[in-house]
């Protein structure tokens, strides 16, 4: 299906800040597939002609070294910041024309005016005008802002004035010059730092977050105007110095390639994405984490849990009870962790036991109790937890469910290695495939009683006395059938998923099914891809008549390692247990 927009060559699009940077690159995008008017507004000035001085200085050294000269010539001194400023001058003159013409070439028109946005009485005299030769204007591009990085105490108040005012201000003059009833086209620049908030960009996020507030008001009052504030993240471009580009790879923040991001802002004007006000795109602005406090901390935090605020629970029965993953259970314990430390992440846990699970019947006690008690932690590089998950009973007995000896978090992960035994051979030795694992008709075969939210292996590649290899893919579920266990960077259904291929090697060669008991250590260097087929590598270690020990290795198909599970002991039981009563 082909997606349209509303936009034709009679079309006018009012563009601020839209003759240079991303907010030009974006309207020459959008002139080279939908060319109509354009009107560019700015601060800068353009010049009819470039000095002689200027002319043929193409590179930096060379245009500064002409400047130098020029103003010596004038008897001044060639100080640094009149170098600059001349300089600036010339590069935003050039920038300028490069948009104009660019717009020309692909099939527009453009004209730029020298109008300060902020200024409401001079752009209502100028754009009056102009919209006499292109006609009325159909379109607002609202581009236009500055930047004024700094920690709150030490902003002034003219840094607020000049990043608010060139945002808020701005869009409110816009609006007083052109009817909101007669735009087709309401497009507002805003930032994921008015979704996310960042350090040192107190003021900006205000604005942006008054931008993204506004797109939704005029949307409801005007729902016949394609409305979007389009929360961009970082681009290669832009207010993106060197700098800030190294320091968003530290954090892992995406910067967003200069293409794809421009063809975005045309793909948002689609009348398909006429009933969205507002769009992210753009990695969560992660602040970096504060120093750590030296003493050792302990925390307590409580819980209540039930069925209904969980349904993901009724994809994961036993005995005809609902039974809390033990997956859920560590990820409850690592996302409290991580939620105590922003910037730090978790890595690897060691020594995880189920000591009595937690069962969803009558029996669900009142509350749930997470105590995390700091072991160690190094400023910069490493916090250590001990944690243990238990509740009371009504006649005040307590009751242990879950406990870690070490839960690691980290500011920076390792590099993952490869899996050195990667092995994705198939050997047909098991034939079904999918869901058909998990279907009652072949219980007697491989009794997978997973529900929907935590399938599938899609097949078996090669099995082994020592030795599983599956395809697995995990499609996802919503934020309302994760409930109370949402996925974070720790996955507790694909986790659940990656430890399916022992219960198909054990139906396979033993006739018996296991539950688990604990983990020796869990790490993880990446996230298990979602709707993505990923691999795990099975390595049973050990099999006795009552427990089973294996590793899991979960990689992708050149061997990456996302995650190991190492030392994992399941308890065999009784196959016809698994499904009484159920």
């Amino acid at each position: 299906m082909t997606l349209t927009t509303k936009i034709d060559p009679t079309s006018v699009f009012l563009v601020s800040g839209g003759a240079k940077g991303i907010t030009a690159k974006c309207t020459i995008k959008l002139a080279q597939q939908h060319p109509c008017k354009f009107i560019l507004i700015g601060r800068s000035e353009i010049l009819d002609k470039e000095p002689d001085w200027a002319k043929d200085c193409l590179d930096e050294a060379v245009l500064k070294k002409s400047i130098m000269e020029y103003l010596l010539s004038l008897g001044e001194k060639p100080l640094p910041i009149n170098v600059q400023k001349l300089y600036n001058k010339i590069i935003s003159n050039r920038e300028i024309k490069q948009t104009l013409q660019a717009i020309q070439q692909a099939g527009g028109h453009a004209q730029y005016l020298s109008v300060d946005v902020t200024n409401a009485d001079d752009l209502k005299h100028k754009l009056a005008a102009i919209v006499e030769r292109t006609g009325p204007i159909t379109g607002i591009i609202h581009g236009a802002g500055n930047l004024a990085d700094k920690l709150i105490e030490k902003k002034t108040e003219q840094d607020f004035e000049k990043v608010y005012t060139a945002k808020v201000k701005g869009l409110e003059n816009l609006l007083s010059c052109i009817k909101p009833s007669q735009l087709e086209y309401l497009v507002l620049f805003s930032s994921v730092t008015g979704f996310y908030g960042n350090i040192g960009q107190t003021d900006y996020a205000i604005a942006n977050e008054i931008l993204n507030k506004s797109a939704h008001l005029v949307k409801q009052r005007y729902p016949e105007c394609h409305v979007v504030a389009i929360n961009w993240g970082g681009w290669e471009s832009g207010m993106v110095t060197p700098q800030l580009k190294k320091e968003f790879a530290r954090r892992g923040i995406d910067i967003l390639p200069v293409e794809v991001g421009t063809q975005m802002l045309v793909n948002e004007l689609h009348t398909a994405n006429q009933g969205t006000a507002q769009v992210v795109i753009g990695s969560p602005m992660a602040p970096p984490p504060a120093p750590l406090n030296p003493e050792l901390q302990t925390y307590r935090i409580r819980r209540k849990l039930s069925l209904e605020a969980n349904p993901f629970l009724l994809d994961h029965v036993i005995a005809g009870k609902p039974v809390l993953p033990a997956t859920c259970a560590v990820s409850w314990i690592v996302s409290s962790c991580e939620q105590l430390y922003p910037g730090y992440r978790f890595f690897n846990y060691t020594d995880f036991k189920v000591l009595k699970g937690i069962n969803f019947n009558e029996n669900l006690a009142n509350e749930y109790i997470v105590d995390l008690k700091e072991t160690s932690k190094t400023d910069s590089q490493e916090i250590i937890f001990q944690a243990k998950i238990w509740s009371k009973t009504p006649d005040g007995k307590i009751n242990y469910h879950f406990s870690i000896d070490r839960v690691q978090l980290v500011q920076e992960l390792p590099t993952p290695s490869t899996y050195e035994s990667l092995n994705l051979a198939q050997d047909n030795i098991i034939t079904i495939t999918g869901r058909d694992f998990y279907q009652e008709t072949t219980a007697s075969l491989f009794p997978l009683f997973h529900g929907h939210s935590f399938q599938e292996v899609t097949r078996v590649l090669n099995i082994s006395p020592e030795k599983i290899t599956t395809e697995c893919i995990w499609h996802g579920i919503t934020d309302q059938q994760q409930g109370q266990f949402p996925v974070r960077w720790l996955n507790p259904y694909s986790i659940d998923l990656s430890t399916h291929p022992l219960w198909i090697w054990m139906q396979h060669f033993h006739q018996e099914i296991c539950l688990p008991a604990g983990i020796q250590k869990y790490e993880q260097y990446a996230e298990t891809p979602t709707n993505t087929p990923f691999y795990v590598s099975c390595e049973v270690k050990a099999k006795t008549a009552t427990s089973v020990v294996a590793d899991f290795i979960v990689h992708g198909a050149q061997g990456q390692i996302y995650s190991r599970l190492l030392g994992g002991k399941g308890v065999i039981i009784p196959t016809q247990s698994l499904r009484s009563n159920s």
